[in-house]
This record gives structure tokens, sequence and C-alpha cells, in this order.
């Protein structure tokens, strides 16, 4: 089936997942693959559906039904990367993100978690390198700056750490993660002048 006649229902899908109606969500893509059992975004949509629910074996039997059929996807290989910075499995989570970065690249959510990734696997400096390339493409994303807030506070660089959660809480006051981790790198800051003098 023609995938512009499918695209209002992976809309219709779409807008369950945003509203966390995830089964919804599921069981609607899953009508959709009865029509189009090749429909790849489908697929996809049924995998991002269960990483959010934290069914992972479930989300990698969907992504790998979106992989064979097209190999090329970059949002499948971003799903798939993501799925495994999930789980803590950075070497797979890294294959695939610069998989997808070579097929859509500069797109700053895959640059978020490939950064994410690399710098977890153990390649600090490259981690933070290319998640500062996703801060200078999307310099608003409270992502990007809570993830290299994390990174920058890992390497002690806390006035660094704690410039990019004071502008995650100026583009995003009710942020949780970034007022924790504001005040952790404020009490290390303070503590590290304290030492010094």
């Amino acid at each position: 089936m023609d995938t512009d006649n499918l695209f209002p229902l992976l809309e219709q899908a779409e807008t369950l997942k945003l509203q966390s109606k995830h089964k919804e969500a599921i069981r609607f893509c899953q009508k959709i693959l009865i029509m189009d059992l090749d429909c790849t975004e489908a697929y996809e949509e049924i995998g991002d559906n269960y990483i959010s629910l934290g069914e992972y074996k479930k989300a990698s039997l969907a992504l790998a039904q979106a992989t064979r059929r097209n190999p090329k996807s970059a949002n499948t290989h971003y799903l798939t990367g993501f799925m495994h910075s999930a789980q803590q499995n950075w070497k797979e989570s890294v294959g695939h993100l610069e998989k997808a970065n070579e097929l859509f690249p500069n797109h700053p959510e895959i640059l978020r978690c490939l950064g994410w990734s690399v710098f977890n696997m153990g390649l600090k400096k490259k981690g933070i390198c290319i998640l500062e390339r996703a801060l200078a493409i999307a310099p608003e994303d409270s992502f990007i700056l809570c993830d290299l807030g994390v990174c920058y506070m890992n390497q002690r660089n806390f006035p660094r750490a704690l410039s990019l959660f004071n502008k995650t809480l100026q583009l995003d006051p009710e942020n949780l993660k970034a007022k924790e981790c504001a005040r952790i790198a404020e009490l290390f800051s303070s503590s590290e002048d304290m030492s010094v003098n």
C-alpha cells in the first residue's frame, strides 16, 4: 500500500504516543500492519512505544522488522541505538547511532544520543565534542543541555555544568533533573572554591 495513504493513520499513532497512550498506539500500528505488512514506519512506531514502556525485547523485535524492510532508515537506527543506550549497551548503541548520523547527518537528537553513548563508552572528550556540536545546532534543547551538563559534571568542570543547568532552567523552570543537577554542581563548585582558598 502507498505510504501516503497510511500517513494519516501513522499521524494518529504518533498522537497517541505523545499522549503517553503507548499500548493504544501499538494496537493502532498493528492495524496499519494488517493493511500493509511492509510499513517500516509502523514497526518503528511499535518499537518506539515499547521503548517508552521499557519492554526492550519487544522493541528489539519490532525494530529488527523495520531494519529488514528498510536497512537505510535513519530513524530505525536511531531508535535501536537509543534502546541500547537505555540498557547501557554502549558499544551497540554507538554503532547504530553512528549509522543513523551517517544516513541523516547533523540531526541534533541523533547527535545528542550519540554523544551520550560515546561518553559513557569511555571516550569522554569525543562524547563531549559531539554533544557540543548538537548544542550548536539546537542551543535551546533542554535534553542536550542537561546531558552535556552531566558530562561536564562527571569531568569536574562544575562552572560549565552549572551554566548549562541554569540555561535549562531559564528555558524550563520546572525541569527537575536540571534543578537537582544544578544544586549538586553548585555544591561541588563552592566546595572546590573553598579548598583552593
